[in-house]
């Protein structure tokens, strides 16, 4: 019987040691690259219902702040026709109920679509990162046809 004993007891030893419930190790580490994080704006873009069948793009952007105090808006963008250019921006409202620019029409390069269908851009803006407000992501189907949004996403605000 004591050998039962001595084995539990070793096992219970074992197990105690194993959870190491002394040990003080951080569960998150945070460090000093990640402070921007609570203040990106976030969208996830896709094409409009009406162009359902036609075009089905996808994508997502952010807008965050610059080192500088600008604000960076980034957007990358899939499923799209290789070889497409099209003209994209922050606009204030949201998708549906646009309400004006953000900044120049003139930060925002046009997107080149690859041979894949992707594309990404970068803009900086010359003014601080908003704090609330609506904003959305609005790409076109071309300058040409800068009326027909193919692709739009609601900026969601950073978690407070």
């Amino acid at each position: 019987m004591p050998s039962h004993r001595a084995r539990a007891t070793l096992l219970a030893a074992l197990a105690l040691g194993a959870c190491d419930t002394f040990g003080h190790r951080p569960a998150v580490e945070v460090s000093a690259a990640d402070a921007n994080l609570n203040t990106r704006w976030h969208a996830t873009l896709a094409s409009p219902r009406s162009l359902a069948g036609a075009v089905q793009m996808s994508g997502d952007a952010t807008m965050a702040p610059a080192a500088d105090g600008r604000t960076t808006v980034t957007l990358a963008l899939a499923n799209a026709t290789a070889g497409g250019r099209h003209p994209w921006q922050v606009h204030l409202g949201q998708c549906g109920t646009d309400q004006g620019l953000l900044g120049a029409a003139t930060a925002y390069a046009p997107l080149e679509v690859d041979g894949d269908g992707r594309a990404s851009a970068t803009a900086t803006l010359p003014l601080a990162t908003p704090v609330t407000g609506p904003y959305f992501v609005s790409v076109q189907a071309s300058s040409g046809n800068a009326g027909t949004v193919v692709a739009c996403g609601n900026l969601a605000p950073p978690a407070r």
